[in-house]
């Protein structure tokens, strides 16, 4: 059982629970759910003080950072068979190969993925995932979204999201427990990298709901190739005056 299973049900529940429960103006025209999704940020934002950013903390603080990597670059390692499926799907047979060939030495040569071979010459890590591969098949975006937990996304993403936990055939031998394990530790990981990040978010924002709408969507764009990383701006916030 793909370790995405338990959580989209979880999102389905709570987003249910959310749904035609808000009002409210529309800020943006992608986002007609703002009023809801916004609800699901309030939401996400005390899950995240009582449990998520102090567990992430407690994480950084007992583990040090040598350690904390090799966490990180095995989860990484063991995400490689979707970016090589992903990479099929959207035509790139040579970042499938270089997909497979990371995977490979890096589980050989790197101990289980512990040590990514990238920093003495192997294959250099690329990202591919479900949500690239419908962006390239034509799928649209779809309305903004706010998801309990998992964050902002939208339609196409939160399929995206879903497939990757089943085209990804060591899920198909982990057992449930495992694979539930291997989807906190990812999420522990995500969070702990991002504490002082979020913490400056939640300080210097004055609309955070409409800045992590447009960070995120900044991000996703640039990984989706249709605008540079050079263009986008952690700093701005929707939310302040406009100057002038």
């Amino acid at each position: 059982m793909p370790r995405t299973a338990p959580l989209v049900l979880l999102l389905t529940l709570l987003l249910g629970a959310c749904a035609g429960t808000a009002s409210g103006p529309v800020t943006d025209a992608n986002d007609p759910l703002e009023a809801t999704n916004r609800q699901v940020l309030d939401f996400n934002l005390k899950l995240d003080d009582a449990v998520f950013r102090p567990v992430a903390v407690f994480y950084r603080d007992s583990l040090g950072a040598w350690t904390r990597t090799r966490i990180r670059n095995v989860l990484r390692n063991l995400n490689e068979p979707t970016v090589v499926a992903n990479a099929l799907l959207q035509g790139r047979p040579l970042d499938a190969g270089q997909a497979t060939m990371r995977f490979v030495i890096n589980s050989i040569g790197g101990f289980g993925g512990m040590f990514d071979l990238e920093s003495i010459g192997g294959p250099p890590r690329i990202l591919r995932d479900l949500g690239q591969t419908l962006y390239v098949w034509g799928v649209p975006d779809g309305p903004f979204l706010m998801l309990p937990v998992a964050g902002p996304s939208n339609p196409r993403e939160l399929t995206g999201l879903i497939g990757n936990g089943f085209m990804n055939p060591i899920s198909w031998v982990m057992p449930v427990s495992a694979n539930l394990g291997r989807g906190a530790l990812e999420g522990l990981d995500e969070r702990e990298r991002n504490i002082e990040t979020l913490d400056e978010l939640k300080a210097t924002s004055l609309d955070l709901y409409a800045r992590l709408r447009s960070l995120w969507r900044q991000n996703r764009d640039a990984e989706l190739g249709r605008t540079s990383t050079e263009s986008l701006d952690v700093l701005e916030d929707p939310g302040a005056p406009a100057p002038r």
